[in-house]
């Protein structure tokens, strides 16, 4: 005969190792439903961060998103029907529109001659809502070469008179590297942003103005530095580029591939 208490200690050993056995099974499914729910919840935000609008931050910590163009073109020239060394007729200045070609870049580019004004040579009727988009390449060595360019929208289309910063305007400060002002005579606005304009050299800016009545957001490089209103309600449009009043070594701004494209309501 087996003693009660050695039959009773035996009992227990398989009970106790039973219990041990069973808790390890459930430890181990329980980690393994825990691994799937995290990746489900992982894929999850995975799918909502793809099905959102696709943002970035520059190196000043500007958000950037991708800029929403008009769908109905109203005008556009990318000068590919001017020979180099011609004037472009769809500008006028004070200077000469002389249209360029640069080595490794595309197309054909409008050389800004200091101290000069561009306006569009038939001003544009604007409706309510519109982008103008364009390009601008600052040909320089260090963009710290190349005193400051402003474009924006003048109340006349007069080029008689050089200025920066008339009526509603955009001041890249090539000099300062990474300065840009944006604002309004009328209504009066400042706003001072920062962009970092050294890598831009000898490369392609790509410049987006998007407004709608009286508001204007301004994009560089789809990053938006400003959204504002900088129009007075019944201030006429005429868009213009004034350019730097001093390039050193040898620098130059040229622009192209210019496009207004108007919303259809």
């Amino acid at each position: 005969m087996i003693p009660d208490k050695k039959i009773n200690r035996f009992l227990f050993l398989l009970l106790l190792l039973s219990g041990i056995e069973g808790h390890a099974q459930f430890a181990d499914t329980f980690q393994k439903t825990k691994d799937k729910t995290t990746k489900v919840i992982e894929k999850r935000v995975d799918n909502n961060t793809t099905g959102e609008e696709s943002k970035t931050t520059d190196q000043s910590g500007n958000s950037s998103n991708t800029v929403l163009a008009g769908d109905s073109l109203i005008f556009a020239e990318d000068f590919s029907a001017v020979q180099p060394g011609s004037i472009a007729t769809s500008f006028k200045t004070n200077g000469a529109a002389t249209i360029r070609t640069l080595k490794n870049h595309k197309g054909k580019w409008l050389d800004l001659g200091d101290r000069e004004i561009y306006k569009f040579s038939i001003p544009l009727s604007y409706p309510h809502r519109f982008t103008l988009a364009f390009d601008i390449i600052a040909k320089a060595e260090q963009v710290k070469d190349i005193a400051p360019l402003s474009f924006g929208f003048a109340s006349d289309n007069s080029i008689y008179h050089y200025d920066s910063n008339i009526g509603t305007y955009v001041q890249l400060h090539y000099y300062d590297t990474n300065q840009v002002n944006i604002g309004s005579s009328k209504p009066e606005k400042f706003i001072n942003a920062t962009f970092d304009l050294q890598p831009w050299a000898n490369r392609p800016l790509h410049i987006v103005l998007s407004i709608n009545g009286q508001r204007m957001a301004v994009y560089l490089d789809d990053v938006k530095l400003a959204d504002e209103v900088l129009f007075s309600p019944t201030v006429a449009k005429n868009f213009y580029i004034t350019a730097p009043w001093r390039y050193a070594n040898d620098s130059a701004v040229m622009v192209s591939n210019f496009k207004v494209s108007a919303f259809k309501e």
